[in-house]
């Protein structure tokens, strides 16, 4: 009940301190290419149930139809789009997932149903708590397109190496979930995007 609480007033504040700022962005990203504001992907939440994902629109329209993983420099991102990429802006639109209770602000990032039909008995505890913008997993593979960039077949890459060691390290958060830790890995956070 407090984690709810925290949630919905440190969302709310999010967004509307940056609305103007915010509101640039949704600009920025109509007049480059046709489409919504928007990009919303089904994603999977706590108790295993879907929900929409809401994140600002990164990409030309329909890009998600050539496939689900972000590759180096995928040529299916705009140039607004490779800006709000890099400092991880496309994921404020999230704060919406929060105020309406798909999300928290801190838990294990949503994974797609693909993968998740992966996860083995032990992995799938990660969808007994709500799913989150930030996590251990989102601080360490910050960069993620280009370690999956790298690789010869990327989506083995993220299903044998990344996708593992991501749910050990969303374990490590549902091991201890508390308001103190919230604010810790949100400034963690905050710090990685500055650097």
């Amino acid at each position: 009940m407090l984690k709810r609480l925290f949630d919905i007033i440190v969302s709310l504040i999010g967004l509307i301190v940056l609305f103007p700022f915010l509101i640039i962005l949704a600009v920025a990203i109509m007049v480059e290419t046709p489409g919504g504001i928007f990009y919303m992907q089904t994603r999977v939440g706590k108790n295993n149930k879907d929900f929409k994902l809401f994140k600002f629109r990164s990409m030309a329209q329909g890009s998600d139809k050539k496939g689900l993983l972000t590759v180096g420099k995928d040529a299916r991102i705009t140039k607004v789009g490779h800006f709000i990429r890099k400092y991880k802006l496309d994921e404020f639109a999230q704060l919406i997932n929060v105020l309406k209770g798909d999300m928290s602000l801190v838990g294990p990032r949503p994974e797609v149903r693909k993968y998740v039909e992966l996860y083995n008995d032990e992995q799938i505890k990660v969808l007994n708590v709500k799913p989150g913008i930030t996590d251990y997993a989102s601080i360490e593979y910050f960069d993620e397109n280009s370690l999956l960039g790298a690789s010869k077949d990327p989506e083995k890459t993220y299903i044998e190496e990344v996708m593992p060691h991501k749910l050990e390290l969303n374990k490590k958060y549902i091991s201890n979930p508390s308001i103190a830790h919230d604010i810790n890995l949100i400034f963690k956070t905050i710090q990685k995007i500055f650097k």
